[in-house]
Formats: C-alpha cells, sequence, structure tokens
C-alpha cells in the first residue's frame, strides 16, 4: 500500500466503505454497528481537518499578503478573483437551466411517486429546519452580508468555520497592515506567522494518513443511512441530469486549464484528486480547504500569494456545483407541481437569485438546500406546496450534496491556477512528505 498514491488509497477505501454499507444492510444489527463503532471515525478525521482550517487560513493569508511587495497586486488579484468566480458561477447556472429544460426531468415523475415523496419527507424535520433558516435569511437586509463579513470579535469568528468571511476579512486586514509598518517591527510577527503555516501544512499531512479509513467510514455511514431505493431509482431522471450538467462544468474546468495555463487536464485531475475525493465523502467545502490547499500549493505550483487568498473565498463564495443544483431543482420541481410557473422571467431570476445566494452560504453540508428555498420563493413558488417540493428532491440531496460538493472545491482548483498564471505565480509543484523533516535510519 506504501507504492500508492494517496488517490489510490482513498478509492480504495471508498469502495471499501460502499461494500461495508451495503454489506451492513443486509442484518438488522448492521446500521446501529456502523453508527456506533464506524461513523466515529469518519467524524474524527472532519474534526481534525476542521480544527486546523482557520489557522491554516490565517497563517497562509497572513504570509501570502506579507510576502507582497506591491499592495496593488493583492487588489489587482482580488478583482479579477471575484469576476473570474462570479462568471464560472452564472455558467454553471446557465448550463443547468439548459440541461433541464431539454431533458425534462420532471415529466417522468408519477402521481404515485409525488404522492408517496410527500407522505415520506413532506413533514421532515430536515426540511423544515431548511425552510425556517431560509426565512431568517430573506428577512435580512440587502447588504447585510457585506455588514456580517465584519466581525465584532475576532476571536469569536475564529472559533467558528461558519464565520468564515469574517476571519478572512480580519486576515487581510492584518496582512495589510502588516506591511504598512517598519520591516524591523512586522518582522517578529512575520516570523511567527510563516513558522505557524509551515507547522499547520504539516498536520495537513498528517491527517491525511488517515483518510483512506476516514472516507471508509464516511462512505459506509451514507450507505446505511440511504433512504428508500425505489425512490432514489424513481428520481433517477432527475439525478441523472444534475450529474450530466456537473460533468459539462468540469469539462470547462479542463479546457481552462489546458488552453490558458498550457498544463495537461489528466495531470490537474491527478493532482486535485484527493480533494475531490474527501470534498466528495465529506460534502463539505469547508472541511476540505486544508487538503485543497496543500494540493494546490504543493502539486498544482500555486503560489501561497494566490492560494491562500482564492482558495479561502473560493470556499465560501464560489458554489458553481451547487449553483448548478438550484437551476436543476428549481425546474424540476416547477415541471412536477408548477409547470404555469416555467416562464422566461421566472429562469431569468433563478440565474440572479442562485447567484446572490451562493455568496456567503455556508460551506458545509445541506446548505444547498437552504439556498434552493431562497430561489423557489423568489419565482413565487406557493408556499403551501415549498414542503412537498422540498420532499422531491430530499431522497438524493445528500449523494448529489456529495457531486456538487465535489464540483466546488474542483472550480476552486481551476480558478487558483487561471488567477496564478495571470499573476504569474505559476511554478514547478514542489511536493512535502509528513516525513521529509523526520530523522532516516
Amino acid at each position: 500500500m506504501k507504492k500508492l498514491a494517496l488517490h489510490s488509497k482513498i478509492l480504495i477505501g471508498m469502495l471499501f466503505g460502499v461494500l461495508l454499507g451495503f454489506l451492513m444492510l443486509q442484518f438488522s444489527w448492521g446500521k446501529p454497528f456502523v453508527q456506533d463503532w464506524i461513523e466515529p471515525i469518519g467524524a474524527i478525521f472532519v474534526r481534525m481537518l476542521k480544527l486546523i482550517a482557520v489557522p491554516l487560513i490565517i497563517a497562509s493569508l497572513v504570509k501570502g499578503i506579507s510576502d507582497l511587495k506591491d499592495i496593488s497586486k493583492f487588489k489587482s488579484m482580488g478583482l479579477k478573483t471575484i469576476l473570474l468566480y462570479i462568471t464560472t458561477t452564472v455558467f454553471a447556472i446557465s448550463i443547468g437551466l439548459t440541461a433541464v429544460n431539454v431533458f425534462k426531468p420532471g415529466e417522468g415523475i408519477s402521481t404515485e411517486t409525488v404522492v408517496h415523496l410527500k407522505k415520506t419527507y413532506a413533514s421532515n424535520d430536515q426540511i423544515k429546519a431548511r425552510i425556517e433558516e431560509a426565512n431568517k435569511q430573506k428577512e435580512t437586509k440587502p447588504l447585510q452580508f457585506v455588514v456580517d463579513m465584519v466581525p465584532e470579535n475576532a476571536f469569536k469568528a475564529m472559533s467558528n468555520n461558519k464565520l468564515m468571511l469574517q476571519v478572512i476579512f480580519f486576515t487581510i486586514f492584518l496582512g495589510i497592515s502588516l506591511l504598512l509598518v517598519p520591516e524591523k517591527q512586522a518582522k517578529p510577527l512575520k516570523i511567527f506567522f510563516d513558522s505557524l503555516n509551515a507547522v499547520v501544512l504539516k498536520m495537513v499531512d498528517l491527517i491525511m494518513l488517515m483518510a483512506p479509513i476516514a472516507v471508509l467510514s464516511l462512505l459506509a455511514t451514507v450507505i446505511v443511512t440511504t433512504n428508500d431505493i425505489n425512490i432514489l431509482l424513481a428520481l433517477l431522471r432527475y439525478a441523472a441530469v444534475v450529474v450530466f450538467g456537473l460533468l459539462l462544468i468540469v469539462g470547462v474546468y479542463l479546457i481552462l486549464i489546458s488552453v490558458y495555463t498550457k498544463k495537461s487536464p489528466i495531470w490537474f485531475l491527478k493532482q486535485i484528486a484527493p480533494a475531490q475525493l474527501l470534498a466528495f465523502s465529506t460534502s463539505s467545502s469547508a472541511a476540505t480547504l486544508p487538503v485543497t490547499m496543500e494540493r494546490v500549493e504543493e502539486h498544482l505550483g500555486v503560489d501561497k500569494e494566490v492560494s491562500s487568498f482564492v482558495l479561502p473565498v473560493g470556499a465560501t463564495i464560489n458554489m458553481d456545483g451547487t449553483s448548478l443544483y438550484q437551476a436543476v431543482a428549481s425546474v424540476f420541481i416547477m415541471q412536477v407541481l408548477w409547470p404555469e410557473g416555467l416562464v422566461f422571467s421566472n429562469q431569468l431570476v433563478i440565474v440572479l437569485t442562485a447567484l446572490m445566494a451562493s455568496i456567503g452560504s455556508a460551506a458545509v453540508p445541506g446548505a444547498g438546500m437552504v439556498m434552493l428555498v431562497i430561489v423557489l420563493d423568489a419565482i413565487g413558488f406557493p408556499k403551501e406546496l415549498l414542503p412537498i417540493g422540498l420532499a422531491l428532491i430530499f431522497a438524493v440531496d445528500r449523494p448529489l450534496d456529495m457531486l456538487r460538493t465535489t464540483i466546488n472545491v474542483t472550480g476552486d482548483a481551476t480558478v487558483s491556477m487561471l488567477i496564478a498564471k495571470s499573476e504569474g505565480k505559476l511554478g514547478e509543484p514542489h511536493v512535502q512528505n509528513w516525513d521529509d523533516d523526520y530523522p532516516k535510519k
């Protein structure tokens, strides 16, 4: 196993996780066994990744900014990053709308299936929670998301991974201020963050040693907690449209990588694969962020000045996969429950609302459904049908969430390479292993 590449080990872990999950479903004691003894391994792994996410962002971003000689370069990079993320998100939403209007997956759903889904999920506690969360977000003022970016207490922001934008704001403020004080005064703090950055990256390497076992745990848990297989089959056509759209987005990424950076698309996918597989297993781009940063910097050759800004921002505002899902899910629900709402003006509203909803949305499992409620409300979808609409897609939401999170992370890595190339900061990979500095006997 030692000679296998990390992504191969993770794939093997995923395969055994799926097999273990289906095997445990054959026994009455299987599901409790997995939840009691297997699931904690994956939970610990995800917690460890989240544990180092904030320290890594702070150390990496401060180091990246403080290494800049010309602060105007940071302004240029920031503007290009935001514009590129917005562009790819709009493109993703457009792909989703095109695919769902061409294939019309809603026409394949029978009345019996709708009734069954309504009975099964319409009163589900998770669906109620998503609707309540969306209602809270809709009540906020137009510029509230800008206000929410500025923390009242930096330490409070650092204690909550959902406040990633606040951490980024504070860190950028700190890094720029570090550039503006005399070098003699800035040097001790810069040395501290340089050292912290190196140590946290080594922590990523150590945590990744348990990745194959962790994804086995995560996938086995997903399998044993999967809902009625017959319902999943009934929604297969809808799921297939989402997957098709996601694959088209990946194709766009690979074309950009090949044409603009002159790098091999196959090489790109191979280097970023561990981050993609973890994103798939955890359904959280925030939890995957430390691994994404490590792969992009060490394996893709993106300079820390770029990756330390582009990737944390991307984990928060760049949700290409999730935004495409909003488009497909919204139209699919209308095709089944509200066909009279299928007009061009509503689909234009979907593009604008899905784009705005993606900015600042939590990079955690389930955030996509909260965004979907906001999108449906914006087009005037009947409120009494909303629980039924969410029930339609709830059964396949988790597997699709895993896939769209993978696309989100791939998009972050793609944009970081494009920005690095435009800034002249795309170099050769410099891979570091967990035991490089450990004395060899």
